[in-house]
């Protein structure tokens, strides 16, 4: 018996193959291009051309077997829930820096992939320590902290929507009313049937949203599979291909960002937990917390040795999760499987890379939104005090102040702005600082009165 209304499918529910299949689609659509985009800006940036579509399809096969991890959970490893996992943005900076380091110094394609690559390997173990000892900071994750994550996280995505809605980033015609009017469309469809009753129209709605504008722009001559002849038909995955390489000066910077990433990732899972309605307090919480950090680490190893770049838990398919109504675990098999199969034959995910980014940002803006949403929640479970207050308020004047202006970090030490460029972290590193050093008033009752 469902214990909320809105939920179609809860926790341990098991959908049937045709509504996990049409639910996996939606998770699909909604980070198929997020999971390939940063290989792009790499290997575009460090012309890495001829590697790129070999990487691409290691980013999609690693994302489904660390999905897979993260869903059905090995013993300690895995937070049980649908918890997508994908490449991480925040580690792009970094692993630029390090990219153009190695090729001043004359280094090759394959001399910078295996030093990138050992890096990765190694600043992974990192996360993974951090995974052991994270039930033991509590004063570090509360639903401040998280709320602002999450809060910052979402804010961050709506402008990846709202750009891709207008053309996308580099676009010629961006902003361009065919742009805005596709993108609206897909907006306004799938906000129309995911207020359906109907619970197939409200299952299926992203999907369905994303065909039919891919329909239309295909009318529009805004869509073309051109692309596609270049993409080979089957990539075979090979452990340490470029060999492995470690470089200690260009390590930290990557070393940080693990270690910041454990808590964007707890972050997500909290997200995740709200939106499965699980409780972010607790025992129960710790323990799928500690998990998804630990298998994030393995999962990070495990790129590295498939040679594709740190993964991190996504944030937008947890909305995907609040407007389906599906919180099985069971359709993160599916989700995996998918992008295993897209991995190791790039043609198929030639298709969806070729929608129209209009079409993503219509089916993406609310969703992002959502997360958001979701962040302001946990922010609002507890009374905010003064304290609260001023924490939340200058980490997300830092955090967002980056986001909106991240020029003003081009004068730090290389070091702390690939820290500060990414406004997740930095939110997030402000409110741990600040909530250490400024005393809780309610901490300090408790222990006058103990």
């Amino acid at each position: 018996m469902k214990t909320n209304p809105d939920m179609l499918f809860e926790l341990e529910d098991v959908p049937n193959v045709k509504q996990s299949i049409t639910s996996a689609m939606q998770h699909l659509l909604a980070c198929f291009v997020g999971v390939i985009t940063p290989t792009l800006i790499i290997g575009a940036a460090l012309g890495l051309q001829a590697e790129v579509p070999y990487l691409i399809s290691m980013s999609l096969f690693i994302s489904g077997v660390s999905t897979f991890v993260q869903a059905k959970t090995f013993g300690p490893v895995g937070c049980g829930l649908i918890a997508v996992q994908g490449t991480s943005f925040a580690f792009v900076s970094a692993l630029l820096v390090a990219g153009f380091a190695i090729k001043a110094k004359g280094g090759s394609n394959e001399e910078i992939l295996s030093t990138m690559f050992g890096i990765c390997f190694v600043g992974a173990f990192i996360e993974i320590a951090v995974s052991q000892f994270i039930d033991k900071v509590k004063r570090i994750i509360t639903p401040l902290t998280t709320g602002i994550v999450i809060t910052t996280i979402g804010v961050s995505l709506i402008k990846v929507g709202i750009t891709d809605l207008a053309g996308g980033f580099g676009s010629a015609n961006f902003g361009d009313l065919q742009n805005l009017c596709l993108g609206l469309f897909v907006l306004v469809l799938i906000i129309a049937m995911n207020i359906s009753s109907n619970a197939w129209i409200r299952l299926s709605a992203i999907t369905v949203g994303m065909i039919v504008g891919s329909v239309l722009a295909y009318a529009l001559g805004m869509l073309s599979f051109s692309n596609m002849v270049e993409l080979p038909i089957f990539s075979l995955p090979v452990p340490f291909k470029y060999g492995f390489n470690f470089d200690l000066d260009i390590f930290l910077p990557v070393a940080l960002i693990y270690f910041l990433t454990a808590l964007e990732t707890s972050g997500d899972i909290t997200a995740n937990s709200l939106f499965c309605r699980l409780p972010i307090k607790g025992k129960e919480y710790f323990k799928r917390i500690k998990g998804g950090i630990l298998a994030d680490g393995l999962n990070s190893a495990m790129a590295a040795v498939f040679n594709t770049f740190p993964n991190t838990t996504f944030g937008q398919n947890n909305a995907v999760i609040q407007m389906t109504g599906v919180a099985s675990r069971h359709v993160g098999f599916y989700i995996a499987g998918i992008l295993v199969l897209l991995g190791l034959f790039p043609v198929i995910g030639g298709v969806l890379q070729a929608i129209p980014k209009p079409v993503l940002g219509g089916a993406t803006l609310v969703m992002f939104a959502t997360i958001a949403v979701a962040g302001i929640k946990i922010l609002g479970s507890e009374p905010i005090d003064r304290r609260k207050s001023l924490i939340i308020a200058t980490s997300f004047g830092a955090g967002l102040g980056v986001l909106m202006v991240p020029d003003a970090v081009q004068g730090l030490p290389v070091v702390i702005k690939n820290i500060l460029s990414s406004a997740v972290t930095t939110a997030g590193f402000t409110a741990i600082i600040m909530s250490l050093l400024i005393p809780d008033p309610e901490q300090s009752n408790a222990l006058d009165n103990a």
